[in-house]
């Protein structure tokens, strides 16, 4: 049960993200870099989308796909559209992993080790969450600063929570 709210909420982010890459003005604007900023929106978004594929998608829910690190932060030009289609694959490769992964297995190691450490899954798992949150973040204020705009997308609405019931 808890790995479904946990993957509910991966995915809820990741809708969140795709609403900040479409609010972006043009293609052109998601791919700026504003000054004292790394990263482009879109270098964060497709970061986000590899980075879930790869521990959840493929680590765990064994989907196949093939991660290139390189490539997320390499990526430039590609339309909004391209970027969302990014992370609607990322989506699915989380529903898909729902299939697989289960409440045992959070307690277990993750099944890689990661600059020579090992982790509990659920541990790594609440780790990935809390990445997401930071870079949707960064994309968000990203966006504001480029477009001089005030205007919210709705980020991690919480009736988008797996448990989520109306009161009453």
């Amino acid at each position: 049960m808890l790995t479904s709210y946990i993957l509910q909420i991966m995915m809820r982010d990741l809708r969140t993200l795709e609403r900040e890459v479409r609010a972006y003005p043009d293609d052109a604007s998601l791919w700026e870099a504003g000054d004292g900023l790394p990263n482009s929106g879109g270098t964060l978004a497709i970061h986000l989308a590899g980075n879930l594929r790869h521990f959840v998608g493929a680590v765990l829910g064994r989907s196949g796909y093939v991660r290139d690190r390189d490539e997320e932060f390499g990526a430039r030009g590609l339309t909004r559209e391209q970027v969302v289609e990014r992370l609607e694959a990322a989506i699915a490769d989380l529903e898909a992993a729902g299939e697989r992964v289960t409440d045992d297995m959070l307690e277990q190691p993750y099944p890689i080790a990661l600059r020579d450490m090992t982790f509990a899954t659920g541990d790594f798992l609440l780790h990935l969450i809390a990445h997401s949150g930071y870079h949707i973040g960064q994309v968000d204020y990203h966006r504001r600063a480029l477009t001089s705009s005030k205007e919210g997308i709705g980020a991690m609405p919480i009736p988008e929570m797996a448990s989520a019931k109306q009161a009453g």
